[in-house]
């Protein structure tokens, strides 16, 4: 056996290369014709749910494909009755008031087992009028709870200067593309069809019409008091609103929808904001056959996954996002070159270079030249996409694509916000005050800079240009003053603090930080203390509380024991034996295929609110450490060469 001992492993370099081999052929396998990879990305039962429900409130059901839905929620349902928010997480009630509406809607009997242990769950909770202000908006527009559940945002708000403390380009993208149709809803105040008349009296403790204390975002700052104060004298003052304001307000609405319509791939490319937009269409009497509604329904209708038995809804599509990183898993393997081409010229095409999008109010003369999660959303293209495109195109062949990628590394010094992180879809959208509006009890209405993102962008500028660039060394600073206590790095759009370190490590590693100094070396402690006895790592969601230990769950998953090994790694520890252990305990629980399942959670859309499961992260990011592993070990080196 050539090259470095591998410690703690029984298994020869041939056992390495075998599994490889077997993860690489089962990556290969799902590679599509044009050479792009997209899995399926699955979230919790709010998403299927609300589908089935805006089918009802359309009348526009499809009774096969609703049961299969139902029976997907019915398999999903937690062992405490209700719905959680990740797999193994607890009841979580405005999921699971959403899930039992749904399966009620589609004909389950109120009195059956797992309608009745859900209800009483959910009553245990509290009932409906505990969950979040989108269920309550949702629960308004069936007539199952007043208007006054629901803190007031006047359509008006699109009329706003940019000023005002409150305006459209002063939040995220997702709050932005959400919120404005949903704003003519809430002018409107549409009622559903609701053919089948269903109602969910039953899991209020109070009549809906005597509750007086809706929970709202409670913040007790001079803003939380002022926005609470501003929401009851809306309240009075609202019905007074002139009508050719009301007017101009819903006209503005409209065009910003209009604009970025983005055809079949959606407003936004994701689901809330798309099924706003079909209802906006149909509250203003524009007819299910108009070209912009049509569009807008089928582009739904793709985020659809149809089994034999069940289906779910998606919350949108990560075609991008798989692609780059299955080619950066592919390229660690080696032997992919003809498959890894077609997948470069497949993200080349989807290059948003025509369009400046909503990034351009705070960056008015930066070109575009970045890339977007979905197939296309030329509005919202994102900085970690972004890094990760160019990061891959490099590996994949560096002289053929250094246009694109000196356009995009560009575009990633450009949205450097003004602290020296980044965000993901806009610079600077930190307006801390608006997280005290009542309204954003999901907490997530900005995009403020965050340690993975940031890294992210980090690595691809120091690999890719020159580590003592300013923009890197900005980023860093950023990063390392950004550290948490006890050596981790918070993993905003991955669970979570694994993902956040292994992110963090190396993008240090890629600007050429000292992996004997002590912010790396706290890090690697960090990660060697979250090592499970069986050799693996694990994290859920519980994380993003606070009080919550990090870095642990139940058990270890393939993603996040790949995190951490990738983490240790760039650190400079191939030959730790806790790296040892990791390798082998992702040998030992491939399944049969080579690859590996997981069905946990280990991604993040919004923390506390909304979780993400990657399907393809249980085969690229395991054949990426195993590969990089040997690839270390056989090349008799220490350091990580490349900048992920």
């Amino acid at each position: 056996m050539s090259g470095r001992q591998l410690p703690l492993i029984a298994e020869s370099v041939e056992a390495l290369d075998r599994a490889v081999e077997a993860a690489t052929t089962a990556l290969l396998t799902r590679q599509q014709p044009d050479g792009h990879w997209a899995f399926e990305l699955e979230a919790d039962a709010t998403i299927p749910a609300e589908y089935v429900l805006l089918t009802h409130y359309l009348d526009d059901r499809d009774i096969g494909l609703e049961r299969k839905i139902a029976t997907y929620l019915r398999r999903i349902r937690g062992e405490h009755g209700g719905w959680p928010l990740f797999h193994g997480g607890d009841l979580d009630i405005s999921a699971s008031v959403k899930a039992y509406f749904a399966l009620k809607a589609v004909g389950d009997d109120p009195q059956a087992s797992h309608m009745a242990e859900a209800r009483q769950a959910i009553l245990r909770h509290g009932g409906a009028a505990r969950a979040n202000v989108f269920t309550r908006t949702l629960l308004a527009l069936f007539g199952q709870v007043p208007w006054t559940a629901v803190p007031v945002m006047p359509v008006e708000i699109m009329l706003l200067p940019r000023w005002f403390p409150f305006h459209l380009d002063k939040v995220s993208y997702w709050s932005r593309t959400v919120l404005v149709p949903l704003l003519v809803l809430m002018a409107l105040k549409p009622q559903a069809r609701n053919p089948q008349a269903v109602a969910i009296q039953e899991l209020f403790l109070t009549s809906p019409l005597e509750v007086r204390d809706w929970p709202t975002a409670r913040n007790d700052s001079a803003w939380g008091k002022a926005f609470r104060a501003l929401d009851r004298a809306l309240r009075v003052a609202e019905p007074y609103f002139p009508k050719a304001y009301r007017q101009r307000a819903i006209d503005r609405a409209m065009a910003f929808v209009a604009e970025r319509l983005n055809g079949e791939d959606g407003l936004g490319a994701i689901y809330p904001a798309m099924a706003n937009t079909v209802m906006m269409f149909d509250a203003l009497g524009i007819g299910a056959q108009d070209p912009r509604r049509a569009t807008a329904r089928r582009a739904i209708d793709r985020l659809l996954v149809i089994g034999e038995d069940s289906a779910y809804c998606q919350p949108c599509l990560s075609p991008v996002w798989d692609t780059a990183l299955a080619c950066h898993a592919l390229c660690e393997a080696g032997g992919a070159e003809a498959a890894t081409r077609r997948a470069a010229e497949w993200l080349l095409a989807r290059q948003e270079t025509r369009i400046a999008g909503d990034w351009a109010a705070r960056r008015p003369s930066l070109e575009p030249g970045g890339w977007a999660f979905q197939y296309s959303n030329p509005h919202y293209p994102d900085t970690d996409d972004t890094a990760a495109v160019v990061t891959a195109l490099e590996r994949i062949d560096a002289p053929a694509h250094r246009d694109a990628v000196a356009l995009a590394l560009r575009w990633l010094r450009g949205m450097q916000c003004t602290d020296g992180g980044w965000g993901a879809f806009d610079a600077d959208n930190t307006h801390v005050h608006l997280n005290a509006i009542p309204f954003a009890d999901h907490g997530a209405l900005l995009d403020p800079p965050t340690a993975d993102v940031g890294a992210r962008c980090v690595s691809a500028l120091a690999a890719l240009g020159n580590p003592e660039d300013q923009s890197v060394r900005r980023g860093v600073e950023w990063l390392l003053c950004h550290q948490e206590v006890d050596g981790s790095w918070f993993g905003r759009w991955g669970t979570n603090y694994i993902y956040g370190t292994w992110s963090a490590l190396a993008a240090l590693n890629a600007a050429g930080v000292d992996s004997g100094g002590r912010p790396v070396r706290r890090a690697v402690d960090w990660l060697l203390s979250r090592q499970r006895e069986d050799g693996g790592w694990g994290e859920d969601g519980r994380s993003y509380w606070d009080g919550q230990p990090h870095g642990i769950a139940a058990a270890a998953t393939p993603s996040q024991t790949a995190w951490a090994l990738l983490g240790l790694m760039a650190a400079g520890e191939v030959d730790h034996p806790a790296v040892a252990r990791g390798i082998a305990w992702l040998l030992a629980n491939r399944n049969d295929e080579g690859g590996w399942d997981e069905p946990q959670h280990t991604a993040v859309g919004f923390p506390r609110v909304f979780y993400l499961r990657y399907h393809g992260y249980r085969l690229f990011f395991p054949l990426w450490a195993v590969a990089r592993y040997r690839n270390l070990v056989l090349g008799n080196r220490g350091r990580v060469l490349h900048g992920l």
